[in-house]
């Protein structure tokens, strides 16, 4: 609840204000039922056959009393509501820029289904209660203290009938709320459930179609929705029990003061009015139990999702940020020395990956699928640390570098890459908004993204999301493009020329070269035509360097390239 305060505290002043007009009106509220007493006990009695001057005055009193309150509830709500909102505005920034610097690790432990629910679900729950709290937190209990009040001014006798029964009350909400925030906790995680099956479904859903299992995603989707159900039902069972709770005890004290109340009034100990302002009261007093129970449920869930909130705030940043900044020289643009790499700490991912490359040159990376091509882009991009060895550029530990700084200086297409909701241009340009658009069409002109020559409105056409409404090949051109875009000192493309044809990828490769003499290339990929013009070329199996050199020194050293390159090319190549 800390958390939430302090959240609340940056709009201190509205918070106040809310607080304030709320009294106010909850005072409006406790007025009246005073008011009806004397009206209808002491001016009653006075009514003549034409003089009705005193009645009319109270009753146009008792309207505008109820209208201001009206009114000051009404402004109350509207600051509320914009506190909330502003509340809970930050705390959705604070946790998005969290969620931005998370290493690919911590985003993998928590899932993104999980970071998802908790920047949308976690973060209404919170908004809900922060509203609540400002509306009930200072009206209710004045309605309870106030009618108390007012009641013992009335009949003490009745009142004590009535506040005795409070006791019970408390408990019962107690007992109700401890009991259900656990509840809540696990329906957050349920949300995250099914968060993360409608988004498998969403991102894949081409997939799931062409292989016909529609019937079974549902099955799965209405699993998951089936066990929030009943998360749900269980949670919403235990506290729909408060509310039936409370009004047995509270009809059970009315009850009682009609009876005992009827008793005072045929012995004179109080009146008819104030019986009725007794009853007023006592109603003001149950809706504000009801309302302090309203708040309690809504701080039991805040207070579960403010947990997961801050589980995700408060972890550590498990790779420190360098200090220095990224100087060119003569040393190898890229060296990996001795470096080893498991992504849990158990058996290594990479062992031993060992070599280096000067500004310029291009290196191949080759091997099966899960052989570790990737996890050496990831450590290049410091998604990662390795467990051991050491990883150079420019002859600089990167670790010692500033993260942004580095990732400033490269480009990265990864074959699965996103395009955004964006025109063309936009997107080319995404990894630096001041490129111009000569910079932009160099970058198509190298990408060999020639379609969008052929585009009416070209540069300026809106991508579908998700790119759905551009083809395989028109995506991959498009995220070269804004890789290339951003003139980097080193280019990553990790298998980004897969869904292009050989003569497209052939073009691409000598534009590159062309172009980009300056430029350090590294190329994943599974066709050795991709690579085998490459100044280095990594063959990868099981996390391992098992060959390394030119296509030629490979062809003579290595019996696996060689099958590679015969299964690829042909024989005749050989």
């Amino acid at each position: 609840m800390l958390f939430i305060f302090k959240k609340m505290g940056k709009y201190l002043y509205n918070v106040i204000f809310s607080l304030v007009i709320k009294g106010l009106g909850a005072i409006a509220d406790l007025l009246l039922p005073f008011l009806l007493a004397y009206m209808i006990d002491t001016l009653l009695p006075r009514v003549t056959t034409n003089d009705y001057y005193e009645l009319i005055w109270m009753g146009i009193l008792m309207l505008l009393i109820g209208l201001v309150g009206w009114v000051f509830n009404i402004v109350a709500n509207r600051s509320a509501e914009k506190v909330a909102s502003l509340a809970v505005a930050d705390v959705r920034a604070e946790l998005f820029y969290k969620i931005e610097h998370l290493n690919a690790q911590q985003v993998n432990d928590i899932s993104t289904s999980s970071l998802i629910s908790r920047l949308t679900t976690d973060t209404y729950n919170i908004y809900s209660m922060i509203g609540s709290l400002q509306r009930l937190g200072i009206r209710a209990p004045m309605l309870l203290i106030g009618g108390i009040i007012m009641s013992l001014f009335m009949d003490p006798m009745l009142t004590i009938i009535m506040v005795s029964l409070l006791p019970f009350i408390v408990f019962i909400v107690y007992y109700y709320t401890k009991k259900g925030r656990p509840l809540y906790d696990d329906i957050q995680k349920q949300v995250d459930q099914i968060i993360r099956v409608l988004r498998e479904n969403i991102t894949g859903v081409r997939v799931v179609r062409a292989l016909s299992m529609t019937d079974y995603e549902k099955q799965r989707f209405q699993n998951e929705n089936n066990q929030t159900v009943k998360k749900e039902i269980k949670a919403t069972m235990t506290m729909n029990k408060v509310r039936p709770s409370i009004d047995i005890i509270m009809n059970i004290g009315l009850v009682a003061v009609l009876v005992f109340g009827a008793f005072r009034v045929q012995e004179g100990f109080t009146q008819v009015g104030e019986i009725l302002a007794l009853i007023t009261y006592f109603t003001l007093i149950l809706n504000a139990m009801t309302a302090i129970t309203r708040i309690f449920i809504q701080i039991s869930r805040a207070q579960a999702s403010a947990a997961r909130i801050l589980e995700v705030l408060h972890l550590e940043n498990q790779m420190e940020d360098g200090v220095n900044s990224l100087i060119i020289n003569d040393k190898p643009h890229l060296s990996f020395e001795h470096v080893h790499f498991s992504y849990h700490g158990k058996e290594d991912h990479l062992e031993n990956i060992d070599f280096s490359i000067l500004q310029g040159q291009t290196l191949g990376i080759i091997g099966a699928t899960g052989s570790g091509k990737t996890t050496i882009i990831n450590l290049i991009m410091r998604f990662y640390d390795p467990q051991k060895g050491t990883i150079r550029v420019f002859g600089e530990d990167i670790r010692n570098l500033k993260r942004d700084e580095l990732r400033r200086h490269m480009g990265l297409v990864l074959q699965n890459d996103s395009v955004f909701s964006d025109t063309i241009g936009q997107n080319i340009a995404f990894s630096k908004p001041s490129v111009g658009i000569n910079e932009v069409r160099f970058a198509k002109e190298i990408a060999q993204a020639d379609f969008i020559d052929d585009i009416p409105d070209t540069y300026n056409h809106m991508i579908a999301q998700r790119g759905t409404n551009i083809s395989g090949g028109q995506r991959q051109r498009l995220l070269i493009a804004r890789a290339i875009a951003n003139k980097p000192k080193l280019l990553i493309l990790d298998d980004a020329s897969s869904a292009l044809d050989y003569q497209t990828d052939k073009n691409l490769r000598l534009a590159i070269k062309k172009n980009l003499k300056d430029t350090t290339k590294i190329i994943v990929a599974q066709r050795v035509s991709s690579i085998k013009d490459a100044d280095l070329i990594l063959l990868i199996e099981d996390g391992k360097i098992v060959g390394k050199g030119t296509h030629e020194a490979l062809i003579q050293s290595s019996e696996h390239y060689r099958v590679l390159v015969k299964h690829q090319l042909g024989e005749e190549i050989l």
